[in-house]
C-alpha cells in the first residue's frame, strides 16, 4: 500500500431510506439487522477535507466550526480503519461542514461518514472500490454506506460474520426516475435520542421488533419492483408501510421512543390528503421530527406550498435526487 500522505476534499450527500433500516445484528461492526433502500438527495450535502499531518499529536476534528469530543472519538475510530490499510499512525486534520441541520433526523451522519472515508482514502492514495468505501462508511454510520452512491441505492444486511457483504450498491441512477423531495423542517435542534440509542432500546424492549425484522425482505422486494417499473402508487404504499412499522416498533419500546412532534403528525395527514386528491406524493420519516414528502416533479410546487403552510413548519427544503461522492478541488 502507498503511504503518500496528502490532502483531499470531497462532497457527499445525505440520503433517505424508503425502506428503513432500524436495529443491528452486530453492534461492534455496525451491521444492520435488515437491508434498506434509499434515495440520495442533491440539496443536502457535507463537504469534508482530510489532511494527514505528521506534526499532529492527535486527530484535529471540527464540524461546522465546532469541536466535539464525542464526535471526534467516532471519527477517529473510523479513520483508524483506513490508517490500518497503510500501516500508519499519522493523525489527521478533518474539517467538515453541512449545509443542513446536524443530528436532527436529516441523515447528517450518512453524508458525513461517506465524505470522511472517501476523503481519507484519497488523501492516503488508496485505490479501493466503492464497495469497500461503503463498508468503511457503514462502520461509522449504518446509513452512510448508502451515501457513497447516487440515485436509488440498495443496502444489503449481509450474512458474513466479518460484515464484508454488508454494503450498499447502486440500484438505478437518478435519471431512471427523477423523483423530488420536499422536506418539512419542524425543528432545527439536535434530537434528544440518537439513532443508535433508539435502535438499541427498541431491539431490547419492543415486542414489535421481531415482526419488524421479519417483514423487511418482502418490503425490499416490493420497493425494488416498484422502482424498476416506476410504479408510484406501489412505491408509496411500501415506503409509508416501512416508515410506520419502524416508528411503531420504537413507540412500543419500554419506555417508548417518539421522534415526532405535532407538525410531523400533521404532515402525515397533509400528504395523505394530497394523495387522495390525486397528487403523486408520499411521506417518509427517519429518526427525527422532519417529514420528507417524495413526489413526482410535477407535484413539487403544490406539495411545497401545502407543507409550508402548516403550523410548526419552520422552513421547507426542496431537492432533486443527487449523485454519489465527488471530489472538491477548491475546498476553503
Amino acid at each position: 500500500m502507498s503511504t503518500n500522505l496528502q490532502s483531499a476534499a470531497v462532497r457527499a450527500h445525505a440520503n433517505i431510506a424508503l425502506v428503513k433500516y432500524w436495529g443491528k445484528r452486530d453492534a461492534a461492526l455496525n451491521l444492520p439487522a435488515v437491508g434498506s433502500l434509499s434515495i440520495t438527495l442533491e440539496a443536502l450535502a457535507t463537504e469534508t477535507q482530510v489532511r494527514f499531518d505528521p506534526n499532529l499529536a492527535e486527530d484535529d476534528i471540527s464540524l461546522n466550526g465546532e469541536r466535539s469530543e464525542k464526535a471526534a472519538r467516532r471519527i477517529s475510530k473510523t479513520l483508524d480503519l483506513l490508517r490500518d490499510q497503510t500501516q500508519i499512525s499519522t493523525k489527521a486534520l478533518v474539517v467538515s461542514r453541512n449545509n443542513f441541520p446536524t443530528a436532527a433526523g436529516l441523515a447528517s451522519s450518512a453524508s458525513g461518514f461517506a465524505a470522511l472515508v472517501s476523503a481519507a482514502a484519497q488523501a492516503l492514495d488508496l485505490s479501493v472500490s466503492d464497495a469497500r468505501l461503503s463498508e468503511w462508511a457503514r462502520r461509522g454510520s449504518g446509513s452512510a454506506a448508502r451515501s457513497i452512491f447516487g440515485g436509488f441505492v440498495d443496502m444489503a444486511h449481509g450474512v458474513a460474520v466479518d460484515g464484508s457483504d454488508s454494503i450498499a450498491r447502486p440500484l438505478h441512477e437518478a435519471s431512471h426516475w427523477p423523483l423530488e423531495v420536499v422536506i418539512a423542517i419542524t425543528s432545527e435542534a439536535s434530537k434528544k435520542v440518537g439513532s443508535t440509542v433508539g435502535m438499541d432500546h427498541t431491539m431490547a424492549t419492543s415486542p414489535y421488533y421481531s415482526a419488524w425484522v421479519d417483514g423487511a425482505e418482502a418490503d425490499l422486494a416490493a420497493a425494488r419492483s416498484a422502482i424498476t417499473a416506476r410504479d408510484f402508487d406501489a412505491l408509496a404504499q411500501v415506503s409509508e408501510y416501512s416508515c410506520l412499522k419502524m416508528h411503531a416498533s420504537a413507540l412500543a419500546a419500554h419506555p417508548g421512543v417518539l421522534y415526532w412532534n405535532a407538525a410531523t403528525t400533521n404532515g402525515i395527514h397533509t400528504v395523505r390528503e394530497l394523495r387522495q386528491q390525486g397528487v403523486p406524493v408520499f411521506f417518509t420519516i427517519d429518526a427525527g421530527p422532519q417529514l420528507k414528502a417524495v413526489c413526482e416533479p410535477s407535484a413539487t410546487a403544490q406539495v411545497k406550498a401545502a407543507l409550508a403552510a402548516m403550523p410548526g413548519v419552520q422552513r421547507v427544503i426542496t431537492t432533486a435526487m443527487g449523485p454519489g461522492v465527488t471530489r472538491i478541488e477548491d475546498f476553503a
